[in-house]
């Protein structure tokens, strides 16, 4: 499991942060998706074996969205 933080350009309202949310939650290997609306941040918890922090990116650009950053991290 990996935990993946990705930036992103300023959301400007709440169904911006529902649309990622679905959007990614629905994605095979997503366990877990948090969206920080104030902070524009999303908060990912994914299976490496079925997805790659590259695809959310993608995904995330796809609902048009900018990603400014992404970290991953291993989950112990």
């Amino acid at each position: 499991m990996k935990k993946v933080i990705i930036q992103l350009g300023t959301l400007t309202c709440p169904s911006c942060m529902q649309k990622i949310e679905q959007g990614l939650s629905q994605q095979t290997g997503v366990e877990k998706v948090t969206v920080l609306f104030n902070a524009s941040k999303v908060k990912v918890e994914i299976n490496e074996k079925d997805i790659q922090p590259e695809d959310l990116s993608k995904k995330i650009e796809a609902l048009g969205y900018d990603v400014e950053g992404m970290k991953v991290k291993g989950l112990a």
